[in-house]
């Protein structure tokens, strides 16, 4: 599967410099990341400096494109605890365990997204953590998904009902209230294909920092991006 997959997206280049957002989901993340860290479709590394920390003993960035590997693998050598790695879920061997496995805007270009997923839970230790980040609100899916390779976009609902049954859900959280109001312009309005590199700096520059603030105060209830946290065979399930 690994010789010949080749990612079909064009977003990493696009969004690599949108460091405010990036800051954002990175600081919720962290606080549920410790030990052995596994990162699905780490692409050429753009999250995983905002993703890692100093409770973090190993961090594995797979990612199955033979030439975004190669950039990972240079980008990583800045990180002492981090290493790339090329292959999929599927080539983790049955015994290797994580206490953190993450997903950043990686599932939606899964078509079996429930069989990943349940691979996903049987290579996490009791207690470890799956956490993914998505795109939220399939009424919103649109030619911008579409030229980016995504399957789908998610919602509260579905997330729910996709998780494994041994895992339950700590947290489950919208974020980028207002970003969710530029999408739904792009949606109905603009129908466009691919933010331009403008677009991406105002969203980034002055959207994002407003939305952090706005998030708290609204619970986390509406937004552009969906994030999700379940523990395995640990904790109780909580809806925010």
């Amino acid at each position: 599967m690994t010789q010949s997959y080749q990612y079909v997206g064009s977003e990493l280049e696009l969004f690599k410099n949108a460091k405010n957002w990036k800051r954002y989901f990175g600081a919720i993340i962290q606080n549920y990341l410790r030990g052995s860290v596994l990162e699905v479709g780490a692409g050429i590394g753009n999250n995983t400096s905002f993703l890692i920390n100093e409770k973090i003993t190993c961090w594995t960035a797979l990612e199955p494109d033979r030439s975004m590997h190669v950039s990972l693998q240079e980008r990583l050598k800045r990180i002492p605890a981090a290493r790339a790695r090329l292959g999929t879920l599927q080539e983790i061997a049955a015994g290797e365990l994580f206490d953190g496995i993450v997903y950043i805007d990686v599932l939606e270009h899964i078509e079996q997204d429930r069989e990943e997923l349940r691979r996903a839970a049987q290579h996490l230790k009791k207690g470890g953590r799956l956490i993914l980040l998505a795109p939220a609100h399939n009424f919103l899916f649109s030619a911008f998904d579409q030229s980016l390779g995504h399957f789908r976009r998610y919602s509260k609902k579905t997330l729910l009902e996709l998780a494994p049954a041994q895992l339950r859900l700590e947290h489950l959280l919208h974020l980028d209230c207002l970003g969710l109001s530029l999408s739904l312009v792009n949606r109905f309005v603009l129908r466009q294909g691919l933010p331009t590199h403008s677009q991406i700096a105002f969203w980034d520059g002055l959207v994002v920092p407003f939305s952090r603030i706005l998030d708290r105060l609204s619970g986390y209830r509406f937004g552009k991006s969906i994030l999700g946290v379940w523990r395995k065979g640990a904790g109780q399930a909580r809806e925010l």
